[in-house]
């Protein structure tokens, strides 16, 4: 049922009122409250109306946030003194999807265990409905996205803090000021960020920004490819950094002032090496570039990786070191500030980054190493990578498991994973030099091809 992010799929098909009804029956067996809140997307208003019911008919009070970032819900829940957390939202897909993503008070999403008993709660059919007379409520709050905007500008003066010469807090009220920032908030509910940013003192343009589920100005996915607006608009004026989110803004991509699109490995090796210090870890999934670990290792810190969905990051940074954790997917996660990947705060950190150096000049400090991806179609995936597992470690030592088979050489490395979406086996692999990322290409994909034919 639980993807990487949650439960996701088109309206009326994977996704229905009927599973909001039973996910929110399975949240309701460990609550007293929760908070729900839902993207800009129509389909959302039956969703939200389905895990409002659920909840207040086994007794949990609900208070409905109404159209707000998912990690403008994610931090009310603690600020609401509630159990959990649903947010209705297909974040970065196409308008025809939808769906559901469950967070804790610390801002976490679920993790896999707590997924997994939501799953086994539902199939076992598990309702603790209340009795006639002791239903839950259900009411409104409309502070959520105002209380995240006071906790962005609190962040942002913090970042600001850390770059001042004395090496203190400046108590600036305005730090971003002279910065021009672009905010293309691609239709969704990322606004809260323009507005942060507003506060923070810096002049702010927004593009796409009126909330519209249809995501009529461009796909909701912020890529190199959708943002092409963005970064015509950034080349094209006299703004020093532009920034993009997707549906519910727990993505966050940015454009440099000269225009040029900032990949996630890029943008996760600028985090990372200005979060992380000496013996210190940034958690990244396993697709990471080599040049994230290179980036961390100038300031004497190391990448620690995880399985690929956001999810896994955010359970990795609770582990003792790790201060940061993201994917070059665009989600940003600062378990100082929040365990949810807020697009909003990476946003503001982000514009204060910029502010005491241009983005540019940082990108252009992160290691450029090429990599290479390729896919095989495949019907039989499974089996497919039980054959590629068993031949790779029976042909190398550093091998890891964590999700796919990722394996690291003495000059790059390459990942053999399942598509979680499509009938595919996913082949990636990078080197320090673009000719032997080539070789290593080549020689996995005779790896892959053996494999999948003999299914």
């Amino acid at each position: 049922m639980f993807g990487t992010s949650g439960v996701r799929g088109p309206i009326g098909e994977t996704v229905t009122a009927g599973l909001a009804l039973d996910i929110a029956r399975a949240v309701a067996v460990d609550a007293d409250r929760i908070v729900v809140g839902r993207d800009a997307r129509d389909s959302g208003r039956a969703l939200v109306d389905a895990v409002a019911a659920g909840a207040v008919e086994c007794g949990v009070d609900v208070i409905d946030l109404g159209v707000a970032a998912t990690p403008s819900v994610a931090r009310a829940i603690a600020t609401r003194d509630a159990d959990a957390g649903v947010v209705v939202t297909a974040s970065h897909n196409p308008p025809e999807d939808n769906g559901i993503k469950l967070w804790t008070p610390s801002g976490q999403a679920f993790d896999t265990a707590e997924q997994d008993e939501i799953e086994r709660r539902i199939a076992a059919d598990e309702v603790p409905f209340a009795a006639w007379d002791d239903h839950g409520s259900r009411s409104a709050w409309d502070g959520a996205t105002a209380a995240h905007r006071e906790a962005l500008v609190d962040a942002g003066r913090r970042w600001a803090g850390t770059t001042d010469a004395a090496g203190g807090i400046s108590g600036d009220d305005a730090p971003l000021d002279g910065l021009a920032v672009a905010v293309d908030v691609g239709n969704g509910t990322g606004g809260v960020t323009a507005d942060a940013l507003y506060d923070l003192g810096a002049a702010v343009t927004t593009l796409n920004a009126q909330p519209d589920g249809r995501f009529p100005a461009r796909p909701s996915e912020p890529t190199a490819e959708t943002c092409r607006g963005l970064v015509a608009h950034v080349a094209g004026t006299d703004a020093d950094l532009g920034i993009a989110h997707d549906g519910d803004a727990d993505r966050m991509m940015a454009v440099t002032g000269d225009g040029a699109f900032v990949s996630g490995d890029e943008l996760l090796a600028v985090f990372g090496a200005e979060a992380a210090g000496e013996g210190e870890l940034v958690a990244a999934p396993v697709d990471t570039s080599l040049a994230v670990d290179d980036a961390l290792a100038e300031r004497g810190a190391d990448v620690v990786r995880t399985r690929v969905g956001d999810v896994y990051v955010a359970e990795r940074t609770r582990e003792e070191g790790v201060v940061f954790g993201g994917e070059p997917s665009g989600a940003w996660i600062f378990p100082g500030e929040t365990r949810c990947p807020d697009g909003p705060l990476a946003a503001v950190v982000l514009a204060t980054l910029a502010a005491d150096r241009p983005l540019a000049d940082r990108v252009a400090d992160v290691p450029d190493h090429p990599i290479r991806r390729e896919t095989v179609e495949t019907d039989e995936k499974d089996a497919a990578m039980a054959a590629i597992a068993n031949r790779v470690r029976a042909s190398h030592d550093d091998v890891s498991e964590t999700d796919g088979v990722r394996v690291g050489l003495d000059d790059g490395w390459f990942l053999l994973r399942a598509s979680g979406t499509q009938p595919l086996i996913r082949l990636t692999a990078e080197a320090r030099d673009p000719e032997r990322a080539g070789e290593i290409l080549t020689a996995v994909r005779e790896i892959v091809d053996d494999a999948v034919g003999e299914q």
